[in-house]
């Protein structure tokens, strides 16, 4: 009987440890992560700096807000589905390729189509001009946040990929 005791115990453990983690709810349930009053605490992904990220549905258009320091970067809201929608048919890892607003960015990276007039804003999903950029840098972890993404996390050349 003990046999069998440890034996479903460890079937258990088993099956609890399988379950991957739990999407945050969608809405504005109290306490929610990702919301201005419960924001997301995040650091960019070759873990240098922190930052802190929300949905704000209130804004016109709705964004994604990120705070760095004292400066406020605003995102479309829609580039956390369309990030993903994007990565989902890419299928396979991508490079993020971060670059300010001012710089060209590298071409096939997640910056490149954070700016490109391909994807399915026709441009910038950056909102304050002068701001618009490191798309690359501050979104990926929000969608790892998510569990809609990997991202890796080295000091350089990181990528992602949708889950």
């Amino acid at each position: 009987m003990a046999k069998a005791a440890t034996a479903k115990a460890a079937t258990a453990t088993k099956t609890h440890a399988a379950k991957p983690a739990s999407k945050p709810a969608k809405g504005a349930a109290a306490g929610e992560a990702g919301t201005r009053e419960n924001p997301w605490t995040l650091k960019t992904p070759p873990g240098s700096s922190e930052f802190t990220a929300f949905r704000d549905g209130s804004l016109t258009p709705p964004a994604l807000v990120v705070q760095v320091g004292k400066t406020e970067l605003r995102y479309d809201l829609r580039c956390i589905a369309d990030l993903h929608t994007m990565l989902k048919n890419a299928g396979d890892w991508m490079p993020l390729g971060s670059a300010d607003e001012q710089k060209p960015a590298a071409e096939g990276t997640i910056e490149a189509w954070g700016r490109a007039a391909s994807n399915p804003i026709g441009g910038w999903y950056g909102l304050k001009k002068g701001l618009r950029g490191r798309f690359g840098m501050y979104v990926p972890p929000v969608l790892e946040a998510l569990g809609l993404a990997e991202v890796e996390h080295l000091a350089k050349n990181n990528r992602m990929r949708a889950v």
